[in-house]
């Protein structure tokens, strides 16, 4: 784990204002990745403060980190130019900001005009290139960051393609978040939450297109002929494919009785069905990152998932668990038996070993305190070759 100086300062900027208008309290609940970025940034014993758009003014401290939350930026009554916001960030005086997004380009212009010289991080949270009306803002935007992270460095292509990244700015590989989910005893897991099935496979997602569940209905189906204790049991929020996939079930004889359609549950239990589980699963196109397949894999649950490139980054281009091509319920079919046949105890532990080296608290605070460490080195250097020199140096007199 990378030890930074305390000294160091940090202020991570989030320019989205929360739609429902919660209070601080409230949204420190409910968005878990503002909270467990910046946590996993104040272990390493850097200093962090979290400055968050909003139409609270409220300051909280927890677990070493003090937020800051105030009308700026896509804040309902936040004015552009708000004073207050610029006088908190002057008496901050962070030596880097980290904004939350890509997508805030004329916020992140003041930004940098209110602090000219402090090196500015942008992060991916499933961001797209906009459309071409509205690409020379963002390339301004984005020309003033000294880095950008991604899930995967290959989700960077699409805004080089569009000529968004400017040359000198520096791509990372990090992901977006960790998560505080834990192993535990699988028998119990099951009592606790009723559930069943040799294998017993999870799928956490929408039901929607992106996700494709119609596809792992399909490769469950065909998995079922040669596992036929598999049971499938889903968890979902918004579900625009219900019908269809309620129908596809109900109307083949395969999976009648063998998926079982949980709907929306509480993030406690979808611990414990994690825990329940012998399989993870899930078909989609395309995706940020992927907190339910981060979660499936800090409890040790193997991950069979498609090949897309948050999630190659997330299991180690596979070495936990299996990637299968988008849309092929054949190629699914051979991953959900090839993984079942080797789900064990020592595999679960790997999985989650991976977890802890690649994606825990520790990790992420470590990946993050590196790339602020080196975009600081960077500054110093670039500052270095830049000063004047003097007459006494230029001859080497001390």
């Amino acid at each position: 784990m990378t030890i930074m100086p305390r000294q160091l300062h940090v202020a991570q900027i989030s320019f989205f204002s929360d739609p429902q208008g919660r209070s601080p309290a409230q949204l420190l609940d409910a968005w878990p990745t503002l909270v467990d970025v910046a946590e996993a940034v104040c272990r390493t014993g850097i200093r962090v403060s979290v400055v968050q758009a909003s139409g609270h003014t409220e300051q909280l401290v927890r677990n070493g980190v003090r937020y800051y939350f105030l009308p700026f930026g896509a804040a309902p009554t936040a004015n552009r130019e708000n004073a207050v916001f610029g006088a908190l960030l002057h008496s901050l005086a962070p030596e880097v900001f980290h904004v939350h997004g890509l997508g805030f380009p004329r916020d992140v212009l003041s930004l940098a005009a209110l602090a000219p010289g402090v090196p500015i991080i942008l992060q991916d949270h499933a961001n797209r290139p906009p459309r071409i009306w509205r690409r020379a803002l963002w390339r301004q935007g984005m020309s003033v960051a000294a880095a950008i992270t991604f899930c995967a460095r290959e989700q960077a292509r699409p805004f080089a393609n569009a000529g968004l990244v400017h040359p000198q700015t520096r791509l990372y590989e990090v992901p977006e978040s960790t998560t505080r989910f834990t192993p535990g005893d699988q028998q119990e897991a099951r009592r606790a939450t009723h559930v069943s099935g040799e294998p017993l496979v999870l799928w956490v997602g929408h039901l929607n297109e992106n996700k494709d569940p119609l596809t792992v209905l399909e490769g469950v189906r065909d998995a079922a002929r040669a596992l036929p204790g598999l049971q499938l049991w889903c968890c979902f929020g918004t579900a625009p494919l219900l019908r269809e996939v309620q129908r596809r079930v109900t109307t083949d004889r395969v999976l009648r009785g063998r998926v079982h359609l949980l709907g929306r549950v509480s993030h406690e239990r979808v611990e414990q069905l994690m825990r329940a589980a012998d399989v993870f699963v899930l078909g989609s196109h395309q995706e940020s990152t992927g907190y339910s397949l981060i979660e499936a894999l800090a409890c040790g649950l193997p991950p069979v998932v498609t090949d897309i490139p948050s999630f190659r980054s997330l299991t180690g281009a596979g070495a936990v668990g299996r990637l299968w091509p988008c849309s092929d319920p054949r190629a699914l079919c051979e991953a959900l038996l090839s993984v079942a046949a080797r789900a064990d105890p020592a595999m679960r532990a790997s999985v989650r070993v991976h977890f802890e080296r690649e994606l825990s608290f520790d990790s992420l605070g470590a990946k993050l305190a590196a790339m602020y460490a080196e975009l600081l080195e960077r500054k110093r250097l670039h500052h270095r070759l830049h000063e004047p020199v003097s007459h006494d140096t230029a001859v080497g007199t001390s």
